[in-house]
């Protein structure tokens, strides 16, 4: 992640102030259950993979703050692993979904971690990326808040996620869920 120390310090209360996104839409986006492995990118305390752990096989969590994984490993719901998501420690192909939520924005380079993420993804796998739409104005003021906060974010549109996603081989899906979130969704 771009910044993480900004994380580091709301570990603990982070679960209490950004709720958890809809499990049924997570559901249908990332087409489970399946009996293979799952890497939840940039997922922190696990508040998403804590509504993923019972429809896969095994579940993975990556981030780069150790504040955020501990919460995670408190809940016992994925095996978690401090790195970046531009250099992930595991082999080509290894995961049969790949999710990044609200997470995209926080990586330090994201052609990079865009790349990263479909190179662990199987053929036949599935990568979503769930991420504010910063063509939306709320998130354009997120946006300024974080710039402010010196959190090193940089808002990519769908559109250039889908790009980016393209321009790995894939051919994204943009949804929108409601009025601030898009998900770019990509088959290998």
């Amino acid at each position: 992640m771009a910044n993480n120390i900004h994380f580091d310090f709301i570990a603990s209360i982070y679960d209490r102030v950004i709720g958890p996104p809809d499990p049924e839409r997570l559901r249908a986006v990332l087409a489970l259950p399946t009996p293979g492995w799952l890497l939840d990118a940039g997922g922190g305390t696990g508040r998403v993979a804590a509504h993923l752990r019972p429809l896969v096989g095994r579940l993975v969590l990556s981030d780069l703050s150790a504040p955020m994984l501990a919460q995670a490993q408190e809940k016992g719901i994925a095996c978690p692993v401090q790195t970046h998501v531009e250099r992930l420690p595991f082999p080509d192909g290894h995961f049969d979904r790949v999710l990044a939520v609200d997470a995209l924005h926080h990586f330090a380079d994201q052609r990079l971690a865009v790349a990263e993420l479909v190179r662990v993804l199987k053929p036949g796998g599935r990568l979503v990326i769930e991420e504010p739409d910063i063509n939306r104005f709320p998130v354009k003021l997120i946006a300024l808040g974080e710039k402010l906060a010196l959190m090193g974010s940089h808002f990519y549109s769908p559109q250039q996620i889908s790009y980016l996603l393209a321009a790995n081989g894939l051919d994204p899906l943009i949804e929108y869920d409601d009025a601030f979130t898009a998900w770019v969704i990509a088959d290998k």
